[in-house]
Order: C-alpha cells, then structure tokens, then sequence
C-alpha cells in the first residue's frame, strides 16, 4: 500500500500526463494476481521522489453563479433576495468549517447573518488551503490559513456594494456604511439591501486591497455562534460519505493485504461468486474486491473468498519485536534535532541525575463512519463522492488512476463522520476508482469496521529515553532525548525528510518543548516495522506531549518541588505559555483541597499555533481502574472566530486523548493486527466522560488550530495525577491497570 500511496501522491505533484494504461477491459485477475497484491499499481504511477504536493493539477472551475448573481470572488455570492451563500474549500469533519468560513466573509462583508448560507466547494485550485498550498483539510489550519483571504474577499464584495450605492445615488462613497445586508446613506433616511444591488455591484472593480476591520469593530467573530450544519445533521437532511448513491451502482467490500507487499496465496473465488447478489471478484494492488448488488451480499461474499497470504518474514512480526526494534532506534539515534550547551559540564556538574523511558502504541483513527468512497468511471470522465480531507490531491492522483486529464476529475465532498487525519489519505478514493474504472460500473467501495481497523495508516508507536540533570537548586539543567519511531514523512508519499535526517513530526512538541534548559539533546532513530503509519489528531504532539510532560513531571517529584511551580520557572521565555498554564492550575483551584482519593495532574503543550494547559483530577479505584473527575483547560488560541467551537473542540480533543490514555493500543501478532471493532478497540463511554471546563485566554495574537490541540496534554495531565494519587509513574500507554491495581 504505501508503494501505491507514495507514487500517487508524487503523480498529483508533479501533475505527470497519463502513462500507457491497460486496455479498456482493465489488466486481468491474473495479471493482478501474479504481480502480488500490494506491489506497486501497474498503470503507470512512476515518478521521481521529493517533489511538493502542490495543487497544480486542478483544472475545475468554482460553482458556476447564475448571471443576475453577484459572485465577486470565489467564496460568495448574493443574489436578488439579498440571500448570501459563502462556498467553503475545506471538509467539514465535525470541526465547524462549515460556520467558521461563513463567519469570516459574513462579518467583513457586514452581512445579516440570519441571511447566510454555506456550500461545499469543489475541487479547484481557487480553495487552495494557503499553509499547504493544496485543497486540502488537516493540522488545524482551515481559519489560521483563511484569516485574511477569506476576510478580504468578504471585505471586497463590501466596498463593491458600498461604491454601486454611491453610484446609484450620486454620492461620494465615504458617506455610506453597511449594515446587517444593507447599505445605509448618512443619517439612516435611506438605505437598501445587498440584493438590490447585485447587478450594479457585479460592474464594479474587484479592490486589489480591501480594507479590513479592526477586531474592536467585529460583530459576528469571537461570538458565540450557532452551527449553519446542525439543522441538517438533526433532520436527517445531510449528506455523509456513506449516504452517497447512484442507481445501478455495485457495492464492494474488499479483503485487503495484511502489509503492502503481502501476497495472495490461494482465495476461493467460485464461492464468492456462489453468493447471491454478488456479480464480480476483482483483484487490485490492495487486495481483492467483490462487487454485489448490495453490502451485505458483498461482504459476505468477501468473506466467502478465504483468501490466505503469503506472508514470509511479515508472519514473525509482533509487538515484542516492535518495542525491541524502538529501543534499539532509541538507543542509536543519531539524526539530531537540537543540540546546545555543554551535557558533559551539566552531568559532572549535577546534584541529581535521573532517566527514564516511556512507550506508546500504534494507534487506529477509529471514525465513527467507516471510510467510503463512491466513484464512477464513465468514458473520460471521472466522479466520486467521498468524505475527504484532501480534494485536491484527490483530482490529480485519480487522474492517474483513470488515465484522464485532472480537469475531467470531479470530487464531491461529502461530510466526513469522522477525519482525525485518515481521510486525508487517498487509499479509499483510488481503490473505489479503480474498481470502477475496471468494472465498467459505478461502485461504492465500504471498509467494515474490521477492515478500517486492519487498514493501516496509523499513529506510528513510538519510544523515548530521557536523562535529566537537577542542580542543587533544584533547577533542570540538562535535557536528553533520543525518540525512535517510523515516519510519517518518508511513508507519505509527498513529503522529503529534511538534510539532518530528523522526522519533524516524530520530533515535534518534543525537539520544540516550551521549557527554559540551558544543555539539550533531542536525536531522533528511525526505525520501521511495517505498518503504514499516517497522520493521527495531533500528530506527534501527541505522544510527545505525554513524553515530556510526563519527564519534567518526574524531573519535579525529584527536585521535590510543586509540579506547576517548577514548570513556571522555566516559561519566562514564554509568556502566553505561562498565562495559559496559571489559568488552568486557578480555574482548577490548584492547592486547594479535594475529595479523599482524588489528586490532581497538570500538563501544558504548544501544537498548532496554539497553547493549551489542562488539569486533571483523578482517583484509583481498587481495582486499579483510574476514574477521571474533572479536567480544567486553559487555551489561548489567538483571535477566535467562534467560542462555542473552540470550547467542543477541547472537549472533544480531550475525549479522543482520554480514549487513547486509557484503552488505544493496536497491537500485533504473527503479521497481524488483533484488534477489529470496539469490543477490542474500546473508545470512551458516556458514563466515564468526566467534567470538563473550557477557559479561552482573550489573545490578539494571530489566530492559531483548535481542531487538535486539546489532545496532547490530556494524557500526561491524568498520568501525572494518578502519580500523585498512588506514587506510581505511568511510562506506557494504554495505562495498565494491573499496574495500578498492586499499588
């Protein structure tokens, strides 16, 4: 898979012209078969590596606005009923994209907020996420990227009504404002609406620069703000990626490759085709696929064809052998992210020394809706329905997959049900493509709950080794660090791991913790087992986070100081870091007593242009099962478009890291994954939901993420309570209970 993924990604990049593709009737099972499912897609992705994943391959034009429309720029258009409908670029994956960008445009524009509406974009370059240079939703960048475009092109539109007005009623334009739709003339004797005004608007130049307001004159932004998408979700009306349907359609289920270059061995295909409904068994690179008349038909029919792999080594991997191979990336890391001051000098010069070693597990994204991707192939033209983060992408790389040009690729983005990152990557798109492309049909492709959990794309495991020094003031003054892990750069597809060697998103939060230490070294070892590993909500940062958060904690019960204490004194450097944690530690009441058996944790993270600080209270019960209470958090977040979405944000970022503290781990035996659906893979229950309290920092600061900063320092924040709760410290996650339990 990550064969197929990698050559795809460079396709869209370098927006290479269709290779010699097979004949209309597609390459045969066999030859599929006999080239090893997983190995590299035969129809022509072979590209030079290195290349950045800019979105050049977007032919699309925007929505097409009805001519009595006012449509100025890509993001708006107002119609004769003064109704005001803002186009968004990015996917809405429960991250209110869909509020946020109308709120941008609504408020520069003056708009009746009443009076907007919001549609899904399509794939076209004219929504290039400015930070990725790409169409594409992820690392939290959708309003920190559209903070000034998308307010420009709401700002333009307004100075194009006001100067329409101004030669409407013969008047210099300065002497009108806007209003809630309307342009208003001085005194408020006169005034019309936005819709009125649309043809005479449409005339006008487009401004090059726009005035943009000043924060003190907002209206609509850093208001607390109903959702535009809850009505549809509530009624039933919206539309997510498994809702998509076209009559006559065949629905696939697929039996996937253990590994990407995992082959099949032996499959029964006669028995698949023995079910009733099913209608075709087709073999692509990823596994093999039957396509019936309806899902049940075909995933009975998948699990008809028995297939069996050739495994080879891949059958011995574990993981034991995992953990073995980090600790030994760890213990010869030599690609160095940070190195300053003088360890030798701090060691020799140290009045306590102390190290430690802590671990994570891969972790699955587990959306709540299943991916799926509905395509249709049909001449040379291309169409799939999906919820995907990556539309751009998507139009270059299933250009190839077709063998047709970008411009006949259509993505319809549909609601994503959880996207935490997984669906950013295109394995659900191509497969869908391809199925189709070869069964002359359109095919909706669904992964069971089983199949998303043993797909691959992970959050890589990952291992770190850490010695600190104290000196005999109790200040920290030496810092060691050798993380090991897969990376996420090299298996991407469109990313080049830089010169030094160091995967940044292995590295990040830890390589740039927030933390005053005058002699440092952060190395990072690669090392990789097997498993495709992806982007997963927070990155690195999550498993980072727990790292440092958890060592500075160990490196404080040393020193025998108060654990908000000694990391106050190491953030003067950082001042919205330190707001951020003082706030949390007093919302928390830290110090200030609590009920018999409930201590309190605290941790703070940067990730995303963002500073979050959360405080956990937490007891053990005697089974050794943690119990979380409450968790306080403190987040400065720059300017805010709107508060309610930033405070379901942290509250859902906090269930997600919960979840994976307490239960997330994909483990792996003989080659294989073990978990498969949520009796094994357990996510957070109502009943253990605890108390949660957003405090936002007032911030003129730039604005930074909110989808996942909420999620690096909830685990280390409970770990280091139930230290404080039972003296005993948590290195591993998922938290053994077991371990707690002898305590």
């Amino acid at each position: 898979m990550d064969k197929v993924i990698h050559a795809a990604f460079q396709a869209a990049a370098l927006n290479t012209p269709p290779a010699e593709h097979p004949t209309a009737s597609g390459p045969s099972r066999r030859g599929f078969l006999k080239s090893g499912a997983g190995s590299a897609l035969v129809i022509g992705f072979t590209l030079p590596l290195g290349a950045g994943l800019a979105n050049k391959a977007q032919a699309a034009s925007p929505i097409a606005a009805p001519s009595n429309t006012f449509a100025p720029n890509a993001w708006l258009r107002i119609t004769p009923d003064n109704h005001i409908t803002v186009i968004c670029g990015s996917a809405e994956m429960g991250q209110g994209v869909l509020t946020a960008i109308p709120m941008l445009v609504a408020e520069e524009l003056d708009a009746d907020w009443k009076l907007v509406s919001v549609e899904q974009a399509p794939a076209d370059k004219a929504y290039n996420n400015p930070l990725f240079g790409m169409q594409a939703t992820g690392g939290s960048t959708t309003v920190r990227a559209h903070w000034t475009p998308v307010r420009q092109a709401g700002a333009a539109a307004r100075e194009m009504l006001l100067a329409a007005a101004a030669d409407l009623w013969k008047t210099d334009v300065s002497h009108l404002r806007t209003e809630r739709s309307h342009v208003i003339a001085p005194g408020g004797k006169k005034k019309i609406a936005y819709g009125a005004l649309v043809e005479a608007a449409a005339r006008q130049s487009v401004p090059a620069t726009p005035t943009l307001k000043s924060s003190a004159d907002f209206k609509i932004l850093g208001k607390p703000t109903a959702r535009l998408d809850t009505p549809a979700k509530v009624n039933g009306q919206a539309k997510f990626g498994l809702d998509a349907h076209i009559d006559g359609m065949l629905v696939a289920v697929m039996a996937r490759a253990p590994f990407g270059d995992t082959k099949v061995k032996s499959m029964d295909e006669a028995a698949a085709k023995a079910i009733k409904g099913v209608k075709k068994v087709i073999a692509i690179p990823n596994g093999v696929a039957v396509l019936a008349e309806g899902y049940w038909a075909a995933k009975k029919g998948r699990d008809a064809l028995n297939v069996q792999w050739e495994m080879g080594e891949r059958a011995q991997l574990n993981s034991a052998k995992v953990s073995d191979m980090l600790n030994d990336a760890a213990n010869n890391a030599s690609a160095v992210a940070v190195d300053s001051g003088n360890l030798k000098d701090a060691a020799a010069n140290s009045a306590q020394q102390l190290s430690a070693q802590y671990e994570v597990p891969y972790l699955a994204h587990a959306c709540m809706e299943p991916l799926n991707c509905l395509a249709w192939v049909k001449g040379d033209e291309v169409t799939i329905w999906a919820g995907t983060q990556s539309q751009g992408p998507a139009q270059g790389i299933l250009s190839q997959v077709a063998q047709v040009t970008p411009a006949k690729v259509k993505v319809n983005t549909l609601l994503l049900g959880g996207g935490f990152g997984r669906r950013f990557a295109p394995d659900f798109t191509i497969d869908a493509t391809l199925l189709s492309k070869l069964s002359g049909s359109p095919v909706k492709l669904i992964y069971t709950r089983e199949d998303d959990m043993a797909a691959g794309f992970y959050r890589p495991a990952a291992l770190v080794k850490f010695e600190g020094a104290l000196d005999d003031k109790g200040a920290l003054t030496l810092l060691r660090a050798h993380v090991a892990g897969p990376s996420i750069m090299a298996g991407s597809g469109f990313m080049k791991l830089p010169d030094n060697g160091v995967d940044t998103m292995a590295a990040e939060g830890l390589a740039d913790h927030l933390y005053d230490i005058a002699n440092q070294r952060i190395a990072y070892g690669r090392t990789e087992p097997g498993p495709q590993v992806w982007f997963w909500r927070s990155v690195g940062h999550s498993q980072n986070a727990f790292f440092i958060e958890s060592f500075i904690d160990e490196m404080a019960a040393a020193a025998k100081a108060d654990p908000l204490q000694f990391r106050l004194q190491m953030l003067d450097k950082h001042p919205r870091a330190k707001a951020v944690l003082q706030a949390a530690a007093t919302q928390a009441g830290w110090g200030q007593p609590l009920p018999a058996g409930v201590k309190r944790g605290i941790a703070l993270a940067e990730s995303f242009g963002s500073f979050v600080a959360e405080v956990a209270e937490v007891s053990v019960g005697a089974d050794g099962a943690p119990k979380v209470h409450r968790v306080v958090a403190a987040v400065d977040c720059g300017q805010t478009v709107n508060p309610q979405t930033i405070a379901r944000q942290i509250e859902g970022a906090i269930v997600f890291g919960l979840t994976a503290a307490l239960y997330g781990q994909v483990t792996l035996k003989d080659g294989r994954v073990e978990q498969s659906n949520f009796h094994d893979y357990p996510v957070l229950r109502m009943n253990e939901m605890p108390k949660v309290e957003v405090h936002i920092i007032p911030s003129m600061a730039a604005p930074g993420g909110i989808g996942e900063p909420g999620t690096p320092p909830i685990a280390p924040a409970v770990t280091n309570a139930i230290y404080a709760a039972t003296g005993v410290r948590i290195r591993k996650l998922p938290i053994d209970t077991g371990l707690l339990k002898k305590a």
